[in-house]
Order: structure tokens, then sequence, then C-alpha cells
């Protein structure tokens, strides 16, 4: 469950977060209202129906790539066949992947896999369970041969699968709530428990057709793959449901007996913010390289206890400090705007990062890290300053260490971005390349490369994406409005803090 956005929210951040609520409401619609009573025609839920009765009522959720890959005007795309989440169910964090079994062909797509994949990858990094709601085909035929073949193509999925059982002790549940061929029929095998339900269930490597047409043999459905055939005579399928709200229920029931509570992040109280959540909207300028106040844009998302900021008169263009977001403690690195005064009596402009910054920067994310603290980066930065006094006071170097620094550290580190996200400043405040857990966008956010005005003009790039777009292409995970920062953050801080870290690539191998 999300908050209510705020009704009458002014300004270029209320008219961007009217659309992304209109854009998540068209693909949250599931194809319309005549396919979801067709679904239920069937006996079925639908997959955000089933991902609703899964998750703990009145919890905060955390949608991954809910716009990945749809189209400019949302078409036909609606969210890639398959709904990835991250909620809590029985008090624990669960990363479910719920697959729309009535899309165009029930199969996979690129970006299907794409999206299961980073599910995947969430729930390896925080050593918490994935459940997968199966009522799908596979890969469909025609694009059979962009889904299969690549290093992260669908036999990824497979291997991730493999992985969590053998090295990362990562529990793995499967729901078979319709058809189920091919890689979604390996996915559901490779499961630690598996669940069938009477009449609708289907799993097998081939279905009847393909069996007729292999070896000419006439079956049923329910003969070849059902789930009587698979909780009794084959053994792949562990329990039988006579419906998908039973189905749910047993699988809610299996992950609230994991051993431990699922509680693993050091938490307290939360106290509410020093300023409201809907500040935001006030606070953020209508042009985004107009100044505004940084530590109030902190003051909306930390809580109200009073932040421990970290050398806060030397290099004041970063914003260092120790703080508690929904009562899990953190360390925030943040950038200050506007003209900023040092004590030698030189401006220096915020949003950008000087041999100083970077210097900070780096020795505080170590210190934090040792302390084994959540990194929480919130990103408003146009790059790295340039010219002759920067490159003689060695910037390069102090970006290089701070990249490093970044890169190395064993701490989880989740990304806000509230405004720009800009050149090697991208990077240097944790940008995906970097492999933070989770990143968050608002409606504001641009996120590129930096203009260069020494390339001609023809040859320059077209400019930074905004929070759409860049949720299309998979360069954020969620786009959020400001209301529903502070509960999404609180509900991954306390996923990430099972993270073993530090890891290399998509994650590592070993025990927590």
């Amino acid at each position: 469950m999300t908050p209510p956005a705020a009704s009458g929210a002014t300004g270029r951040l209320g008219a961007l977060s009217n659309e992304v609520k209109a854009v998540r409401e068209r693909l949250r619609a599931e194809g319309g209202p005549e396919r979801v009573d067709a679904v239920h025609a069937a006996g079925k839920l639908t997959a955000r129906e089933r991902v609703g009765l899964l998750f703990d009522q009145d919890e905060p959720t955390f949608e991954l790539g809910l716009l990945l890959a749809t189209s400019g005007d949302d078409g036909d795309r609606t969210g890639s066949g398959v709904v990835t989440s991250l909620g809590r169910v029985a008090g624990r964090e669960v990363v479910v992947v719920a697959f729309e079994g009535e899309g165009a062909d029930g199969g996979w797509r690129v970006d299907t896999v794409q999206k299961l994949l980073r599910a995947q990858e969430a729930a390896m990094r925080c050593r918490i369970p994935i459940v997968y709601l199966v009522d799908s085909g596979g890969s469909g035929v025609p694009i059979r041969g962009h889904v299969f073949p690549g290093q992260y193509g669908a036999g990824r999925a497979l291997y991730y699968a493999a992985v969590m059982r053998r090295h990362l002790d990562v529990p793995q549940f499967a729901a078979v709530l319709g058809r189920c061929v091919g890689s979604a029929a390996y996915l559901s095998a490779l499961a630690d428990v598996i669940v069938m339900v009477e009449g609708t269930s289907f799993l097998a490597l081939g279905d009847p057709e393909l069996v007729r047409a292999a070896t000419g043999r006439d079956i049923s459905a329910e003969e070849l793959g059902g789930a009587g055939v698979h909780t009794s005579v084959s053994g792949v399928a562990h329990y039988t449901a006579q419906d998908d709200p039973e189905c749910i229920e047993l699988l809610r029931r299996a992950i609230a007996e994991l051993p431990g509570s699922g509680v693993a992040a050091a938490s307290r109280v939360p106290t509410p913010p020093v300023r409201l959540s809907y500040e935001l909207y006030d606070l953020l300028p209508d042009d985004p390289h107009q100044p505004y106040d940084g530590r109030a844009a902190l003051e909306c998302i930390l809580d109200g206890d009073a932040m421990e900021e970290f050398q806060p008169e030397h290099a004041p263009e970063i914003i260092c400090g120790t703080a508690y977001v929904e009562g899990v403690r953190v360390a925030f690195v943040a950038n200050a705007q506007g003209l900023l005064r040092v004590p030698d009596g030189a401006t220096r402009f915020g949003g950008l990062l000087y041999a100083e910054s970077a210097r900070k920067a780096r020795y505080f994310v170590e210190s934090v890290a040792h302390l084994g603290l959540p990194l929480l980066f919130v990103q408003d930065v146009s790059g790295f300053m340039i010219g002759p006094e920067s490159e003689h006071v060695g910037v390069l170097r102090a970006g290089a260490e701070l990249l490093e620094a970044i890169a190395t550290v064993g701490v989880p580190k989740l990304v806000v971005t509230l405004n720009r996200a800009a050149g090697a400043g991208y990077y240097a405040m944790a940008g995906q390349g970097f492999d933070p857990d989770f990143t968050i966008a608002l409606p504001t956010a641009l996120i590129g490369v930096g203009n260069d005005p020494s390339t001609p003009e023809s040859h320059r790039p077209e400019g930074p994406l905004d929070a759409l777009a860049a949720a299309r292409e998979g360069f954020t995970d969620e786009v959020l409005l400001p209301e529903e920062l502070r509960p999404a953050l609180g509900l991954l801080l306390h996923a990430v803090s099972r993270n073993p870290g530090p890891h290399i690539g998509a994650f590592q191998l070993g025990r927590a």
C-alpha cells in the first residue's frame, strides 16, 4: 500500500506527479475491465490481485520497474507482462514476481526477463525470500531468438535460481496458478516450495499441442501436467490448493514459518520529519537550475531527530551526516544548492563537486562503512567543477578516490534523485553503474550526461532523460511522489539490512 498522493499540488513537481499518477493508473489497469473479467471467468485472479493478497495489508510496497520498456503513450504495453515488487509477508520483507498470464501470448519478452532478473538480484543482495506467482508460457515463439541467448537471457533466471538454492540460502516459493511451460516450468521446479491449483494449473516442459506434434500422442493438459499429476505421480509439486486465494494463503503460512523473525535492521520508533514530505512540492523550484535549501529538503526525508552533520563548514557544497529514516539509522550524502561561501572567502556553486568535497565525501563514506551504516545518497548534482584551478588542486585524483570508495564500500546503498543527476557527479553520488541496491527518482529527476560547450551543437546529446523516460529505460527502479518517499525508504532499509556486501556485479557467492 502506498500513501495517497497529495491533492492540489502545484508547480513543476505537482504537474509531473499528476503525470506519473496517470501513467501508473493506466499500467495497473491490467488490460482494462474486459480482460480482468475474462481472468475472473476462468476462475483465476489477476497478477496484481494475487500480489495484493500475498502482501501484508496496510504496509508499504516498492514496485520494481513498473515503467520498464513501456512506450511513451503506454500503448498496449502493460508492465512487460510481469509485476515485480517488494513488500512484507507476515512481517518479513519479500520479493514477488507475478506473471500476467492472460497477456498477448502469456509469454516472456526481453523486458520480462529484464524485470525478472532485477527482482532476483534484489532478493540475492538482500538475502530475502522470493515468490514466483507463475501464470506464463515461457518465452513466446516469435521472440525466442531474442529472449533465450546471451549472458542475461532467460537462462540467467534459472542460473540465479540455482545459485540462490545452493550458495545464498535464499528461500524460493513458486505458485503455479495457470499455464507454466518452458523456462517458467524450470523456474518453478527450482523453488523450495511449489503449490499448484486444482483445475487451473498446468506445469510441463511442453503443452499437449507440442506433445502431439512431437510424438503423435493425444493427451489432456490435466493428464500431462495437472496438479494431481505433480503432487501424486511425479512428485514435482508439494501442495495442492482449491483456488488462487487458498494457494496464496498457503504461501503466506509457509513464509511465516521460516526461521527467525525476519526483522534484521536495528530500528526504533520513528519520529515525524521536521518538515512534512508534501513541502517538497514547494521547496523544489520549477526551474531545475534554480537553487533551493538542500537541508530543508533533507528535513522532509529524514526523521525529526537532530541530524549529526559531518564537517558542516568544510566543503559546504556536499552535506554528509547521520540520521534516522523511519527509525533506521543511516548515513547520508547530499548536494547543497545555491552560492556557498567557504572560510577563505571564495564562492562555490552548489550542485557541483570540488576536490575538497570529493575528499570529504570519500572520508565520510569510508568511515561510516566501518560502522556498518547503510548509505543514502540524495542526488541533485551537475558534475565536477572543471578549469585550471580545479585541475591544479587535484580534482581528478580526488574524484577518482571518491569513485573508488563508492564502488567498494561494503554497506548497502540507496539513491534518491531529486532533480539533476549528470556527468561524473552522477557516478560519484552512487549512480546506477556503481551498484546501489535500490534507486528512486522523484518526478522532477533529470538523469543524463552534462553538456560540453566545446562540443559542436550537432553532436551534443539530446539532453537528460526525465524521470518517466529514465524509468522506461530501466535507469531507476521506481518514480515516487514526495509523500511516498519515507515509507518506501523504511521498507528498503529493512530489506537491505541483510546484504552482507561488498559484492562485485549483481551479487556475490558466499553465505551471509
